[in-house]
């Protein structure tokens, strides 16, 4: 059960004009489940990702990054995305590069393009080859149920092991004109930054400058989807991609601009919520953790001392059991590779418990009053090292046993 997440609803889901959304089931590994997704953009549309840096990374991620450069390079505009679940198409050479291919171009011969205008995407079990004729076969079916309020569908069809839909949307003005945000993600286990077992869609209406909206998609993934963990595993097709429809009427050029800041803050917000419905679904997860760690000298240190804490099995089961055996958030903080950090100038806070004070243990803290944070369903760990003004978040969950059964029954 996801921690702390509503249930999207389709009316809450807003059309964002320049995009349809068709899903069919296609049985790429079981019958009866929506496991194939469309999205089809309007022409003057611009697209941008980044992706996983697992150096294994998968074919679809292999081919949508070079039909990307493609773009740029051509200026021919990318008209759909296609997404399956149930088969990561991952390990699998070049039989899978071509399986992907052949997808682009299947898609491609029925919406009247090029297969380079086409970006493929899949998630599932890896070192299996792509069912590539079902999915071809689920093409029709897919294009028939093209529709703009079709986002929580779209959000069904790109689950695996997640227990519920994300899907979020949001709105800003922007020189008087209101610009629609909505997006959908998916992801349950084997998150880990750069970037997780993932995948996020977020599209708007306003025009974006290609090069305004690659700065965009990094910024704003670096600010969400590369700072939630879940187990510490970087997968091998996290992909995050934006697209702008530009049918609104708002034109964002400039990185300098006011327009692209109010964008960007539009942008990074709902990406942040999407990102965090991924650890709130995580697998097997009863608890949602924010990681702070404040007045360090630069935010790499920071960073690196919030991963080591919410990486670490024990921290995570500790939390899991409502444990207060808080010295294993110290251990992490000191394993962390921040080799001339001061750990007696160290502080540790559990929401509003100072545990730890100038490295020790505070005289005033009470185990009690740990176990009471622990056993909330969502917790903020704060570290403050004393150092600098530099700071870090990112979001973790616990680990429970329903992890080790969820991911031991995964293929079954």
């Amino acid at each position: 059960m996801a921690v702390n997440l509503p249930l999207p609803e389709a009316a809450e889901l807003k059309p964002v004009a320049g995009i349809e959304l068709g899903h069919a089931e296609a049985g790429v590994r079981k019958p009866g489940r929506k496991d194939l997704l469309v999205m089809k953009l309007a022409p003057e549309a611009t697209v941008a990702g980044v992706f996983t840096a697992n150096r294994f990374c998968a074919a679809p991620v292999q081919v949508c990054k070079a039909h990307l450069e493609g773009m740029r390079l051509s200026g021919a505009p990318i008209r759909a995305l296609v997404i399956n679940t149930g088969n990561a198409n991952a390990g699998t050479g070049e039989a899978g590069l071509a399986a992907a291919n052949e997808t682009c171009t299947a898609l491609a011969g029925l919406l009247g393009c090029e297969p380079a205008q086409i970006l493929p995407f899949s998630t599932g079990v890896i070192l299996e080859p792509l069912p590539v004729d079902r999915i071809k076969a689920g093409l029709p079916q897919a294009i028939a149920n093209l529709q703009g309020d079709n986002w929580l569908n779209a959000a069904h069809a790109i689950m695996t092991t997640d227990t519920q839909p994300k899907a979020a949307s949001a709105s800003v003005v922007i020189n008087g004109k209101t610009v629609t945000l909505t997006g959908i993600s998916k992801g349950a286990g084997m998150i880990k930054p750069n970037m997780a077992t993932m995948l996020g869609f977020l599209a708007f209406d306003a025009k974006v400058a290609q090069p305004v909206l690659d700065r965009l998609v990094k910024q704003a993934a670096d600010k969400s989807f590369n700072c939630i963990t879940i187990d510490g595993d970087t997968s091998t097709n996290d992909s995050f991609i934006i697209m702008a429809t530009g049918a609104a009427g708002v034109e964002v050029n400039d990185i300098d601009s006011p327009e692209y800041a109010q964008l960007a803050e539009a942008v990074i917000a709902l990406s942040q919520k999407l990102a965090q419905m991924i650890v709130r679904d995580g697998e097997g997860a009863t608890k949602f953790m924010t990681v702070q760690v404040e007045q360090g000298r630069s935010a790499d240190e920071c960073r690196k001392i919030a991963y080591a804490i919410g990486h670490s099995p024990l921290v995570k089961t500790a939390f899991y059991a409502s444990d207060p055996n808080l010295g294993r958030i110290l251990a992490a903080i000191g394993y962390a590779g921040v080799d001339d950090l001061d750990v007696s100038k160290l502080d540790l806070y559990l929401d509003d418990v100072w545990v730890a004070k100038s490295g020790g243990r505070n005289p005033d803290y009470q185990e009690a009053d740990g176990q009471r944070v622990m056993k909330q369903s969502e917790i903020t760990i704060r570290v403050k090292l004393a150092r600098g003004d530099a700071s870090a978040t990112i979001w973790t969950c616990d680990l429970s046993h329903d992890y080790v059964s969820i991911n031991a029954d995964y293929r079954s």
